[in-house]
């Protein structure tokens, strides 16, 4: 009995730190996250620069398999919804690392850097656990989708749709 009780409460917390989140932590909005221009800057800054826009922010890194393997996905959502505003988080190791991987990929859209790593502090405030990690936030400013990976493309494709709507 014991046993059973242990495996269900480790499968609610495993249920729980994966549900969607309906807004940010306090910690997530104020972490300072790197900008090309060598300033920083915050997620707070980031959602008041994209007010009253969809905007979807892609947490990646230039070293990872699936985020690069998602770039055809992620580049046609962006051409089937221009009316939304793309941001690119960094979880790259190294600034010239982060840089050479926007050119690469051509990636379109603002881009920042959380200089820590995935489980740094930034890292930990958004819950991550696995890159990419997509966010989808309401014109509005409502977080519409909290955690979406890189095979949730056609929910997101469904929930964009219907954000037009």
């Amino acid at each position: 009995m014991k046993k059973l009780f242990l495996v269900l409460a480790l499968a609610g917390i495993v249920i729980y730190s994966n549900a969607q989140k309906s807004e940010f932590s306090k910690q997530s909005l104020s972490e300072p996250l790197a900008t090309l221009n060598d300033q920083t800057s915050t997620l707070n800054d980031i959602l008041a620069k994209h007010k009253g826009k969809t905007l979807i922010i892609e947490v990646w890194a230039s070293w990872c398999g699936d985020c690069v393997k998602a770039m055809p996905k992620l580049k046609a959502l962006q051409a089937n919804h221009p009316e939304a505003d793309y941001v690119f988080i960094s979880m790259d190791k190294a600034k010239d690392k982060w840089e050479a991987g926007i050119q690469k990929h051509q990636l379109q859209g603002d881009h920042y850097w959380a200089t820590d790593g995935m489980k740094g502090k930034f890292g930990q405030a958004i819950d991550l656990d696995w890159i990419p990690r997509y966010i989808i936030i309401d014109e509005k400013g409502k977080i519409v989708t909290y955690r979406a990976i890189e095979t949730d493309f056609d929910k997101m494709e469904e929930t964009l749709n219907q954000l037009k709507s």
